[in-house]
């Protein structure tokens, strides 16, 4: 009998708390707040790195009590004044993390996704990596060294965690006093923006004491303008996730000697070549053209992110009970299907051929488990007849994604 992961709940509450807060913008004549590419990017994101997280997540709970047991400094009991202690020591240790995450270029290449939104509502809050959940990891290492016990500090992180979900939100004003000690939506709010005044500000997840201290609090004054100072500009699945790391390594492949390297690896990202990112989006970015293309593709791209979201769902409550290759399976297909939805929002005249190779993927599953793989050979070669003959990609691009030339003037 399959041991159900109850942590599988979260996805729905998740998707719940999304419905009500898309329906009380509505109320509130507050919609802008949403924009579909925007949105569907930012669940992309979160998705994968919900996915991702479930084989590194057992890891890191076992570092957790590794620490603990070899390396813990302190003997702290479990009382009651114990977790004061702890909500405020895990706070301190992420306002750091999340400070070096901003000022250090091998951190912020993780950390920078989470920004690049130009949007500011819950579905930001799952915009995290899979890369800024390994180093926010091994910063929480540090308080099972201190000497607190590592399933109180998972349980912490548990409420650490939802807190800051719901600080990713335009719907809440100030709320006075309570701006004193706690970090609002408002204060996040200007963590996230652009806006010259409001940049390396309010790094507390919690608290605002640790930002006052260190100098790094700011109130919101001016309205916040959402996203990076230099925006992306796309919302490529895969250039999201990997093109700061791409400038950093263009900018030490333009550096001499060693230390010249090392320093841009772990120098600010304020002294980054600001004439890298243009570079390599012209090299990597389908330009568009005077005339360009335009798919109507809204139902086909729900249908395919409300897959994942299932099958994301199945496997987070299933996980202990499923055979490795079907895990191996299940990774595949959702992540070649984000790769999939970022690529119909980026227009990319590719995108058939990955819808092929993802056919291929389900079918070689399904062949393996019938224990006829060798037959994979047959729909392979019937998919290059059936393009050859009746030329698929263009009925794929006129009736499921109903391609159209847009004239621009």
């Amino acid at each position: 009998m399959i041991q159900l992961n109850y942590l599988a709940f979260a996805i729905p509450a998740f998707f719940i708390f999304l419905f009500l807060e898309y329906q009380l913008a509505i109320r509130m004549n507050r919609i802008s707040i949403f924009k579909y590419e925007g949105s569907i990017a930012n669940l992309s994101i979160g998705i994968a790195e919900r996915l991702l997280n479930l084989f590194i997540s057992a890891s890191f709970y076992s570092l957790f009590y590794w620490v603990y047991e070899n390396y813990a400094l302190f003997p702290i009991p479990n009382k009651w004044w114990v977790w004061v202690l702890l909500i405020l020591t895990t706070d301190l240790v992420w306002y750091w993390y999340h400070r070096l995450g901003h000022t250090i270029n091998f951190f912020w290449a993780a950390h920078i996704v989470h920004h690049q939104s130009e949007e500011f509502n819950l579905t930001v809050s799952a915009r995290i990596t899979v890369f800024q959940a390994l180093i926010r990891n091994i910063f929480w290492c540090i308080i099972p060294f201190i000497g607190f016990h590592p399933a109180m500090v998972i349980a912490i992180l548990l409420i650490h965690g939802t807190y800051s979900f719901f600080t990713h939100t335009q719907l809440i004003g100030k709320l006075g006093w309570l701006e004193h000690i706690f970090i609002t939506p408002s204060l996040h709010g200007v963590h996230h923006a652009s806006n010259e005044k409001y940049l390396d500000k309010n790094y507390g997840d919690v608290f605002v004491f640790w930002d006052k201290l260190f100098g790094t609090f700011q109130k919101e004054e001016e309205k916040p303008k959402y996203g990076l100072t230099h925006p992306i500009k796309s919302y490529s699945f895969l250039w999201q996730h990997f093109h700061y790391y791409l400038e950093i390594a263009e900018a030490c492949k333009r550096a001499k000697g060693f230390r010249a390297k090392v320093r841009i690896i772990f120098g600010s990202p304020a002294q980054l070549d600001q004439e890298i990112r243009p570079l390599l989006e012209k090299r990597y970015l389908q330009q568009k053209p005077v005339t360009s293309y335009r798919f109507k593709f809204r139902t086909y791209l729900d249908l395919q992110l409300t897959l994942c979201i299932a099958l994301l769902t199945f496997i987070t409550a299933a996980y202990t009970g499923l055979a490795p290759y079907d895990k191996l399976f299940i990774v595949a297909f959702i992540l070649l299907t984000l790769i999939n939805c970022g690529a119909l929002m980026e227009q990319r005249k590719w995108i058939y051929y990955l819808e092929c190779i993802r056919l291929i993927v389900v079918l070689a599953f399904i062949f393996w488990k019938l224990d006829i793989f060798e037959l994979l050979i047959l729909p392979a070669v019937a998919l290059i007849v059936l393009e050859s003959v009746f030329r698929l990609s263009l009925h794929y691009r006129n009736y499921v994604l109903r391609y159209e030339k847009i004239y621009t003037e």
